[in-house]
């Protein structure tokens, strides 16, 4: 019995060093308030001129995107037109062993 009564204690001094909610960083990241961006963030998210004339790259990328998308639309479409053609196949051939079976 005061093997429990040692063990509750020891639980209760557990719960009291858990953190407490007074540190208003740990509120802050608790309720997600929104944080206005400094000026550094603000210049790191601006358009850098230096980029400018890599801009024709992006849409030439989009397009090869576009292209793998539609291959890769196209590759599936066709293993699964495969499998279903041999899946229609096995049938028949199962099918006319039956049927030569029953004469």
């Amino acid at each position: 019995m005061a093997f429990l009564l040692n063990k509750t204690t020891m639980f209760s001094q557990f719960r009291s060093s858990s953190p407490k909610l007074e540190d208003p960083f740990l509120q802050s990241t608790r309720r997600r308030f929104h944080v206005e961006l400094g000026p550094r963030e603000k210049a790191l998210l601006e358009e850098d001129p230096a980029l400018k004339r890599f801009k024709s790259h992006k849409n030439s990328v989009n397009r090869l995107k576009r292209f793998g998308d539609v291959l890769t639309i196209v590759v599936v479409a066709g293993c699964c037109y495969e499998i279903y053609v041999r899946a229609v196949m096995r049938e028949e051939a199962r099918k006319q062993a039956a049927d030569q079976d029953y004469k």
